[in-house]
C-alpha cells in the first residue's frame, strides 16, 4: 500500500530556507500529511507543482521574482489545480484581497501557532476557506471602501450579472455568505435544513464560476455597493 498517496500532499513554497524547514518537520510529524517538494520563489513553484501534482500549496506572498500572487494565478489555470494557502508575515488588508482574489483558500500568517497552521492545511484540502466570519467582515469592509483599489476596479454591472443566474433562494444564501454567516446560520436565518443551505452553497460555487465562499462575498458587495 502507498501510504503517502493517502496523506495529503504539500509543496512549501518560501524564499527563507530556516521557513521551510520548520514547516517540514510539523508537517511531516503528522501521520496524514507529508511534504512532497519545497520551492524558493513563484517560478521553482510552478516548476515543482506541474512535476508533484500536491494536493495543496503552501505559498508565500512576497519573494524575489516572481511573487505568490502571480504564481497561484497560473497554478489556479490548470486542468487540476492544487488548493492553495497563502503564508506570509504580512497581514494588510490589500494582501489578504490580493490573495483572495488570486483564488487561494486560505490565509494564516506565519506566527500562527503550528496546530492552526496544520489545520488550515487540513481545512484547504478539504476545499474549504480557512477564514473565520470575523476576517471574512474584514477583507469585506476593507474590498468595499472607497480607498481601496479593488473597490474601484471592481465591476458592479458585472457582478450583477453574474447574479443574476441564480434563484432567489440562491441569492438569499450569497447574501448570508456576505454576512459572515456559517451553514448552521444560514440554515437558521432562512428556515432550511443545513443540507439545503450546502447544496445552494454548491450552486452557487458552479453558477458563480468561484472556488471559495469569501468570493461568494465580494461579489455580492461588488453588486450592491
Amino acid at each position: 500500500m502507498d501510504t503517502e498517496r493517502e496523506r495529503v500532499r504539500v509543496v512549501i513554497v518560501d524564499d527563507d530556507r530556516l521557513v521551510r524547514m520548520a514547516l517540514r518537520l510539523v508537517i511531516d510529524a503528522e501521520p496524514d500529511l507529508t511534504v512532497v517538494a519545497e520551492a524558493a520563489d513563484g517560478d521553482d513553484a510552478i516548476t515543482v507543482v506541474d512535476e508533484q501534482q500536491p494536493d495543496v500549496v503552501l505559498m508565500d506572498v512576497r519573494m524575489p521574482g516572481r511573487d505568490g500572487l502571480s504564481a497561484t494565478r497560473e497554478l489556479l489555470t490548470r486542468p487540476a489545480p492544487p488548493r492553495v494557502l497563502m503564508l506570509t508575515t504580512f497581514d494588510s488588508d490589500d494582501l489578504v484581497l490580493g490573495a483572495l482574489h488570486a483564488g487561494a483558500l486560505g490565509f494564516v500568517l506565519k506566527d500562527t501557532p503550528p496546530a492552526r497552521i496544520l489545520d488550515a492545511v487540513r481545512t484547504v484540502a478539504d476545499g474549504n476557506s480557512v477564514l473565520s466570519p470575523a476576517v471574512t467582515a474584514r477583507v469585506i469592509t476593507a474590498a468595499t471602501s472607497p480607498q481601496s483599489s479593488y473597490a474601484r476596479d471592481s465591476s458592479r454591472e458585472a457582478a450583477r450579472k453574474q447574479l443574476s443566474a441564480l434563484t432567489e433562494r440562491e441569492l438569499e444564501t450569497a447574501r448570508a455568505v456576505a454576512d459572515g454567516l456559517g451553514n448552521p446560520e444560514i440554515a437558521e436565518r432562512l428556515y432550511i435544513s443545513v443540507a439545503t443551505v450546502k447544496a445552494h452553497v454548491g450552486n452557487l460555487f458552479a453558477k458563480l464560476g468561484v472556488d471559495n465562499r469569501v468570493q461568494i462575498a465580494l461579489l455580492v458587495r461588488d453588486a450592491e455597493q
